[in-house]
């Protein structure tokens, strides 16, 4: 079985290079390229790939770029840290997906079904990515300035993500910290805020939903954890959990 890694952070790619050996000794792992221009080239010249797994936000673009006018079309795994919900469209069109981070349990699955459905009794996956492209561009490229609409008194205040630092839960309710400093009473839940604001924000943990703008550094912490450190005041500590730290640095990454 020849598999091709399509992934802009090195340390990802080694890391899933390494672990989809470890799920399948017998695969080889033929090229990881790093861009939508670089995947385009590499499939364009070489015919002998049995599956692919992808990022979909790379440098250059969105991966589905690479696969629109590839034919004949080849099984794709999808590798990334959107959350489910702006996903459910992949189980429709039969494509499987892992979320970062991933490990070996994951990846073995996915490549168990390829092997099910590439067996003599079926026929190889041919998903429409052309249409898959054009359903899912809006999801995966949202609008550059999302915002919401603020209700305080018989005042209706739209307000952008530009202005927002963070949203956090503070006693059961939901706040957004602005760069200036305000503090704003919001009427949404956090996990509504994460879809409509993700991958500009990013959720750090059940209490804080964190701007790329607003991130200064981060540091380790105890138990392999990490530390973000904001560009502003806030007094609170925000901690990312280990099974959400390669997440985090592959989004920060993608600024």
């Amino acid at each position: 079985m020849n598999i091709l890694i399509i992934e802009d952070e090195k340390p990802t790619a080694r890391d899933l290079r390494k672990t989809i050996l470890q799920a399948e000794p017998s695969a080889s792992v033929v090229a990881i390229v790093g861009s939508v221009e670089e995947g385009k080239a590499y499939l364009a010249r070489n015919h002998r790939v049995d599956l692919i797994f992808s990022d979909i936000q790379l440098g250059d673009g969105l991966s589905f770029e690479i696969f629109e006018s590839l034919q004949p079309p080849v099984p794709v795994v999808f590798c990334t840290a959107y959350n489910e919900y702006a996903l459910r469209a992949f189980k429709s069109f039969g494509i499987d997906y892992i979320l970062k981070p991933f490990d070996k349990e994951v990846v073995t699955s996915a490549i168990q079904k390829f092997s099910r459905l590439s067996g003599p009794q079926h026929q190889k996956p041919t998903p429409d990515y052309n249409d898959l492209f054009q359903q899912l561009k809006k999801q995966f490229e949202p609008a550059s300035k999302p915002s919401i609409i603020l209700h305080q008194g018989e005042k209706i205040i739209p307000l952008e993500s530009e202005k927002i630092a963070l949203f956090f839960i503070e006693h059961a309710n939901v706040y957004a910290l602005t760069f200036d400093q305000k503090k704003i009473a919001t009427q949404y839940k956090l996990d509504a805020l994460e879809r409509k604001f993700s991958p500009h924000f990013f959720r750090a943990n059940r209490q804080y939903l964190v701007n790329r703008k607003a991130v200064k550094q981060a540091s380790q912490h105890f138990h392999r954890k990490l530390q973000v450190h904001l560009n502003i005041p806030f007094a609170e500590t925000i901690l990312i959990g280990k099974e959400k730290v390669t997440s985090f640095l592959d989004w920060l990454s993608n600024r």
